[in-house]
């Protein structure tokens, strides 16, 4: 059975008709044609969900494939969205993540004139929903109002997860991104300006072709200047079929490991001086299971996204409850119930 990424939700049929003839079944779109909506789900956490808010990606990096396996950018809509939600809530999910390539380009393509804030903004009216959540925002598309969205709601989650890759202009060009590293930096000030307790979260990708060492200097001026709590790092690999498997420029893997290893270093450093100032405090978690290291402790999920364990019953488990926290462990905390 082969069939592509634009009818997954065909796999019960498929599956059906190779039971039932046993012929080989070839099913391959070249572009989506429609949203499937209502389709069962089986929720790793039922009081939390994903959602998918739009599908596939208009941006076109260098290094990336998904425009081209998942296509161009297509939006739900609005109604069917907040449908959707409404539906998790009445079955007892509290927290909801919005999903997309680029949640901050949601609208393009509609009929009706939404934003993505203006799409929280309708969500937030939801009885019931506790807390929002949403991946990934690109930052040459993160805007003004959606930044006051955050900061003036009391549901949409202190955490945004704001893709760096470099922090060297000239790389970010070849990268095809879209701001510089004056732009990002910008941004960080105006997130941090409106909320500054937000945690924010980051991706780099060390060794990138033409990157020398001038280029990765940058990348760790932005890292201390922005102050990530934390960030997903990587090592760039090439991927057939994009045009930076094309550049030649790559660095020699001595200067990739080492670089590599001097970043993980650098943001170690800068989440442990980010998180620090929330012992003693008091946070609102929610519980999302027993710890899988000590029975004895819960595990849990502030609004910024970050993680503590505590001592509790596991009655606990998918409601929230309030821990002071009394230990920082850089990208985790130790709390006691109030």
């Amino acid at each position: 059975m082969i069939f592509g990424t634009f009818n997954v939700y065909k796999l019960a049929e498929i599956l059906y008709s190779r039971l039932t003839t046993g012929s080989r079944i070839t099913d391959i779109w070249q572009e989506s044609r429609d949203f499937v909506e209502l389709l069962p789900t089986e929720r790793k956490y039922p009081f939390k969900s994903g959602v998918n808010i739009m599908y596939g990606c208009d941006n076109f990096c260098t290094y990336c494939i998904v425009p081209f396996v998942r296509g161009r950018e297509k939006s739900r809509g609005s109604d069917e969205i907040v449908e959707e939600v409404r539906r998790l809530v009445n079955d007892g999910v509290v927290e909801v993540m919005l999903l997309g390539q680029n949640v901050n380009s949601y609208g393009k393509g509609l009929d009706e004139d939404i934003s993505f804030s203006e799409l929280l903004k309708k969500l937030e009216g939801i009885e019931g929903l506790k807390r929002i959540r949403f991946m990934t925002s690109h930052p040459k598309d993160l805007s003004d109002d959606l930044i006051g969205a955050m900061a003036a709601s009391e549901k949409i989650c202190r955490h945004i997860h704001l893709p760096l890759q470099s922090g060297s202009t000239n790389i970010l060009k070849r990268m095809n991104r879209g701001y510089s590293k004056e732009d990002y930096l910008e941004l960080i000030r105006k997130i941090r300006e409106k909320m500054p307790d937000i945690s924010i979260t980051t991706d780099i990708i060390v060794g990138f072709p033409g990157e020398n060492e001038a280029d990765f200097a940058e990348t760790i001026d932005v890292v201390r200047k922005a102050g990530f709590d934390s960030a997903f790092t990587f090592i760039y690999s090439k991927r057939t079929g994009t045009p930076a498997a094309n550049f030649e420029d790559l660095p020699s893997k001595e200067d990739t490991d080492r670089r590599f290893n001097r970043l993980l270093e650098e943001i170690k450093e800068a989440g442990k001086d980010r998180t620090e100032f929330l012992v003693g405090s008091t946070v609102e978690v929610l519980v999302e299971g027993v710890n899988t290291h000590d029975e004895g402790f819960l595990t849990g999920r502030m609004s910024n996204n970050l993680i503590v364990h505590f001592p509790g019953n596991k009655d606990h488990i998918g409601k929230f409850v309030d821990v002071k926290i009394t230990e920082s462990k850089g990208f985790y905390y130790f709390g006691t119930e109030v």
